[in-house]
């Protein structure tokens, strides 16, 4: 799925971006945690499926929050909590929404609530996903991030925003793979300046709607990540011992962020509308994916400047295009440096790895690449599955100008004529068991 138009509706003097997003019988109400921008979030293809998934039994209403984004920048410390407040009703009106369920993550959870305690004749039901009534620690709230952690993380924003490097913390189960880290600085630079960011951040911190929680009648579902390390496990079980009614699924995750996972998109779908819908079996499919990486790009663009590393880029992406369309690969996406594509035989996905890899060191790019084969799952552009997640840690694994690939691909090319090194076996991040990896040669 293409991003929607962003459209902007009216909230006293401010202008809010969103998106109507599926046509469905229901209106789902989306926000995500406050580093957001709308048309940047769209370049992930995680997010994009996540979203998407939602249009399966709604429409989606999906905003940024006054102060970043593509929404009007604002004074944080102008903002007084019952106008942001409004910002939800205000989208509602400019889409024609009279009830919604509202989802809302991270910081975005706080904005939800006060919309459902103030105006629950509006609100169907509640999801709150890695969400919290007060962020920062307090003698009676030890659940909240201590003081050595707020300033650790104030100084993270001061110095570091921009780059990307708070994906490693907000979603390590998929922060190493190709043009993450990349795109998610990029979504940093859009959503906000450092100095609004840190405004942000500091405000973040300061409110606290723990007042509010006995007031909420909406029917609540508290999803929450045991180890995600900005949002505690804490915080989502003080919400769902604090909320009438609500119900808490804890999910063994380290991430902050949503991700497209068919245990948590089902469980919203069966509260949401009170039964799962099952996944077509036309979208599940065995591939070959294949990750290839630029190795060494930071170096790069330092030594070369801007201008020059992103000729080297776009003829990259060109000879990607080539190669795939040479092996009857399947696009799915460029991140940043780093590209992902499926194939319907893992021979010619080797082969395509070996085109670009040689193809791109002429113009003085060194990639490395890495391939699984198992089963994947295909929506709206996307792929997801444990077979994608397996292939991007094969990828970190590789050398530079390797090719590397696990056993599973190995023994389903056997009598190809390609030729394999044995490299051992290894543990792959966020992976069970033990995994053979071998590097490629014709």
């Amino acid at each position: 799925m293409s991003a929607p138009r962003t459209l902007y509706a009216r909230s006293g003097d401010v202008h809010l971006a969103y998106q109507i997003i599926g046509e469905g019988t229901r209106d789902v109400v989306l926000v995500l945690d406050w580093a957001s921008h709308l048309e940047a979030l769209w370049e992930q293809a995680l997010v994009a499926d996540f979203v998407s998934s939602l249009t399966r039994f709604a429409r989606v209403l999906w905003f940024d929050m006054r102060g970043v984004g593509l929404s009007d920048r604002v004074l944080e410390e102008a903002v007084a909590p019952e106008e942001w407040m409004e910002d939800v009703g205000a989208v509602m009106d400019a889409a024609g929404s009279e009830r919604a369920t509202l989802i809302a993550q991270g910081h975005a959870a706080q904005m939800a609530l006060l919309f459902a305690a103030t105006h629950p004749e509006r609100v169907d039901s509640l999801v709150l996903i890695n969400g919290f009534a007060r962020l920062s620690r307090t003698d009676d709230y030890p659940a909240g991030m201590p003081p050595e952690a707020c300033e650790a993380t104030l100084e993270t924003i001061e110095t570091q925003w921009g780059t990307g490097s708070m994906a490693t913390v907000l979603a390590p189960s998929v922060a190493s793979r190709p043009g993450v880290q990349e795109w998610y600085g990029r979504v940093e630079r859009y959503a906000a300046s450092p100095g609004t960011a840190l405004a942000k951040m500091r405000a973040v911190l300061e409110l606290d709607v723990r007042k509010v929680l006995p007031l909420v009648a909406a029917p609540t579902l508290v999803v929450q990540n045991r180890d995600d390390w900005f949002v505690r496990a804490g915080h989502g079980r003080y919400l769902a011992e604090h909320i009438e009614g609500a119900r808490l699924f804890e999910r063994d995750s380290a991430d902050h962020w949503p991700l497209p996972d068919p245990d948590l998109l089902g469980a919203i779908e069966e509260f949401v509308t009170g039964s799962r819908s099952e996944e077509d079996d036309a979208d599940r499919a065995l591939a070959t994916v294949l990750f290839v990486d630029v190795v060494g790009s930071t170096e790069r663009v330092s030594e070369l400047g801007d201008r020059h590393w992103q000729m080297l880029l776009d003829r990259f992406e060109a000879t990607v295009q080539r190669s795939l369309i040479a092996h009857r690969g399947a696009l799915v996406g460029f991140a940043g440096d780093g590209v992902l594509a499926t194939f319907d035989g893992p021979a010619r996905a080797i082969r395509c790895a070996w085109q670009i890899r040689d193809s791109v060191h002429e113009h003085g790019l060194d990639v490395r690449c890495g391939l699984h084969t198992g089963e994947i799952t295909r929506r709206n552009g996307g792929v997801s599955g444990i077979a994608v997640h397996i292939g991007a840690r094969v990828s970190s694994a590789a050398a530079s100008g390797e090719v590397l690939v696990t056993r599973t691909v190995r023994d389903l090319v056997a009598g190809s004529g390609i030729a394999f090194d044995d490299r051992g076996e290894h543990s792959l991040k966020g992976v069970s068991d033990r995994w053979e990896l071998y590097s490629t040669s014709d």
